[in-house]
């Protein structure tokens, strides 16, 4: 019988315990060598800090109590993924609808653009070709299997 990594327990843990937090879901959950667990989070309409604290303090207790670790064995970092970081889930990508994005391709060509919408399958993007008087704008639709990163832009 196959045991079930500690990354694999600590995430089935994350997701019981968003099942009644159904705005919020699990990004990726990735242990350092020192038991530094890192968990990120994000939520459909964002990700406050006290939810952050509340998560971080629930799960530390649920894991103690699943024997994961022993107590004060194992640190925990309850976090959003960053604002430079590629969205990796569908529910990322529908969130982030009407920001600027830049969709790295396999090929490493690089599109950047107003994500407009977001299917099972592909998403499209608005992108303005040129400045000025001659600026035009078309759309794109990327479908999913040709997207090696997207990252939301930040414009200040």
């Amino acid at each position: 019988m196959l045991t079930e990594s500690p990354i694999e327990q600590i995430t089935g843990i994350v997701n019981q315990m968003l099942e009644s937090e159904p705005g919020f879901f699990c990004v990726s959950v990735k242990i350092k060598p020192t038991q530094n667990i890192k968990v990120y989070l994000d939520g459909d309409n964002g990700f406050p800090i006290e939810k952050c604290v509340y998560f971080n303090r629930k799960l530390y207790q649920l894991i103690t109590e699943a024997g994961i670790y022993p107590e004060g064995e194992f640190s925990l970092e309850v976090s959003s993924p960053g604002v430079g970081e590629p969205l990796q889930l569908h529910r990322q990508y529908v969130k982030n609808i009407g920001r600027t994005v830049e969709v790295v391709f396999k090929d490493d060509t690089v599109k950047t653009g107003t994500l407009l919408a977001v299917t099972d399958n592909d998403i499209l993007l608005e992108q303005t070709i040129g400045k000025g008087k001659k600026a035009t704008t078309q759309q794109v639709l990327i479908p999913f299997n040709n997207i090696k990163t997207t990252t939301v832009q930040i414009k200040f």
